[in-house]
């Protein structure tokens, strides 16, 4: 009878250890950790959390704040920084607003339209980037600016309020009684992210960019086209959040993401660094940024029936984000010790 070396034995015992320590140090596992501990306790201390509004609520605010989390997603992924997202997503809500409103168009024409107009502003980001070589920090803090000042001069700052009743409709819209079909639309664009990011050619190529530049380029990879091709994909969903907010509020407000769009700017980096996503690129957590997004709105939703004051709310939510990454960077320290990565 042959002897196996014990190394060969422990083998299998090691990867099954690895994984384990790679799922517990996970910000997947963490943040399902702490999303059940905070929907527990403010499930016990506040009457009517749990309540089928309030879990329709809840649902839905998820799916919209997820979007926004996915649009900076897409362009963290490769290294860049878009802080054009809110802008981007209200002037694309207007331009559906006026579609719809004050040109007739049908929903089916104007919702596309709406999302290829949010797309060629993020062309128009990424263009600048690649051929300035300025990085998208700079040229996003301007073009959110310009964007946002484009839209209030020819919109002369006014709502569109009388939006066709199936747009609200779709805000309102339960399936089975209590799932905002907003997140299910959430739902389905993550599942086609990840998709997206795994199996195709141009998925690969955005995360191999933002892993390493130089060796995409030295391998083939154009990493212009692939930067101006993340700055499409979050204009694109930045667009879709901003219709997802206008079915919400049943109107399209130029003021609906702040003024020049910076109320959506934390939770565009919280979600998707909670879940995971590495500022300096090559790693994206769809499934991490959708339970970052998760955690961030049942704190929110919590503290608010708990009547904190918003202004101690967001204080939280910058502490929040601050430990996110100072954990993210001890769990890498961590993982590097132990020869996981």
């Amino acid at each position: 009878m042959t002897d196996i070396p014990a190394t060969d034995l422990d083998m299998p015992a090691r990867r099954q250890g690895s994984g384990a320590l790679r799922l517990l140090l996970s910000n997947e596992f963490g943040l399902a950790i702490l999303i059940l501990i905070a929907f527990t306790a403010f499930a016990l201390s506040l009457d009517g959390f749990t309540s089928p509004f309030s879990l329709f609520t809840i649902g839905r605010q998820i799916g919209i704040d997820t979007m926004i989390g996915l649009a900076m997603m897409a362009v963290i992924v490769t290294g860049g920084l878009d802080l054009s997202v809110g802008a981007i997503g209200v002037c694309a809500a207007m331009v559906f607003g006026w579609l719809a409103q004050a040109l007739g168009i049908p929903l089916q024409l104007a919702i596309p339209f709406a999302i290829l107009f949010g797309a060629s502003l993020g062309f128009i980001n990424g263009y600048v980037v690649v051929r300035s070589g300025v990085h998208s920090f700079i040229i996003t803090l301007a073009s959110m600016s310009i964007f946002f000042g484009v839209m209030i001069f020819l919109s002369k700052a006014q709502a569109f309020n009388e939006l066709p009743p199936e747009v609200t409709q779709i805000g309102k819209m339960r399936l089975f009684g209590k799932v905002s079909v907003l997140l299910v639309v959430t739902l389905i664009v993550c599942a086609a992210l990840s998709i997206f990011y795994r199996f195709t050619t141009l998925g690969r190529q955005m995360l191999a960019a933002g892993a390493n530049p130089r060796a995409a380029e030295l391998s083939g990879i154009r990493t212009g086209r692939v930067i101006t091709a993340c700055h499409v994909l979050t204009g694109a969903l930045a667009a879709l959040a901003g219709l997802m907010l206008t079915a919400r509020m049943g109107a399209a407000v130029p003021s609906m993401a702040g003024q020049l769009g910076q109320d959506w700017l934390l939770p565009a980096f919280l979600a998707p660094v909670l879940g995971g996503t590495l500022l300096s690129g090559g790693r994206v957590s769809v499934i991490g940024t959708l339970l970052g997004a998760a955690f961030v709105t049942i704190m929110t939703s919590g503290l608010l029936l708990m009547r904190v004051g918003e202004f101690w709310i967001l204080a939280c939510l910058g502490i929040i984000l601050m430990l996110a990454v100072l954990t993210d960077r001890l769990r890498q320290g961590v993982l590097r010790k132990r020869g996981l990565i």
